[in-house]
C-alpha cells in the first residue's frame, strides 16, 4: 500500500507533471492540428509542469503528515522558489533570449541557417501557467491520496 507513505508524494508529484506535460501536447494539438511529441519534454506552456509538481509534492506532504507539520513547512518553501522562479527568472531568460535571436538576425541579415544555432525562447511561464500547474498538482495529490474513497 502506498497510501500515506513518502510513495505517495512521490507518484502524486511524477503523476502530476506526466499529466502536465501530456497537456501540453494536447493544447498545441487542438492549436495547431498536428502533434508534436517534443513538446512532451520542453520547459514552458500550459500548465507549468515544474508547479504542478511541487505542488502535488507539497499538498501530499500536508495530506500525510499534517499541515502544521515540518514536511509540509519545508515543501511549501520549495514550491514557492520554483513557482517564483518559473514565472520570475526563466522567464526573463526567455525573453533575453528572443532579444538576442533577434540581434543576431538582424546582424547577419537572414534568417539563421539553422535551428539549434538559435537560443531556445519558450523557458519560463506566465503566472497564469503557474496557477493553472498549482491547480493540476492539489487536485492530482488531492485524487491520489483519496483515491480508494473516490472509486
Amino acid at each position: 500500500m502506498i497510501l500515506n507513505t513518502g510513495f505517495e508524494a512521490i507518484i502524486s508529484g511524477l503523476l502530476a507533471v506526466i499529466i502536465a506535460q501530456s497537456l501540453k501536447v494536447l493544447t498545441f494539438y487542438l492549436k495547431m492540428k498536428e502533434i508534436d511529441f517534443e513538446k512532451l519534454a520542453t520547459t514552458g506552456g500550459m500548465p507549468s509542469s515544474h508547479s504542478a509538481g511541487v505542488c502535488a509534492l507539497t499538498m501530499s506532504a500536508g495530506l500525510i503528515a499534517g499541515f502544521d507539520s515540518l514536511f509540509f513547512a519545508i515543501s511549501s518553501g520549495y514550491a514557492l522558489v520554483v513557482m517564483h522562479d518559473a514565472a520570475g527568472l526563466r522567464r526573463d531568460a526567455g525573453d533575453m533570449a528572443k532579444i538576442l535571436n533577434q540581434i543576431l538576425k538582424d546582424f547577419y541579415k537572414s534568417n539563421m541557417k539553422t535551428k539549434s544555432a538559435q537560443l531556445k525562447e519558450l523557458l519560463g511561464h506566465t503566472p497564469k501557467e503557474v496557477i493553472a500547474g498549482f491547480v493540476l498538482g492539489c487536485v492530482v495529490a488531492l485524487t491520489v491520496h483519496f483515491w480508494e474513497r473516490i472509486f
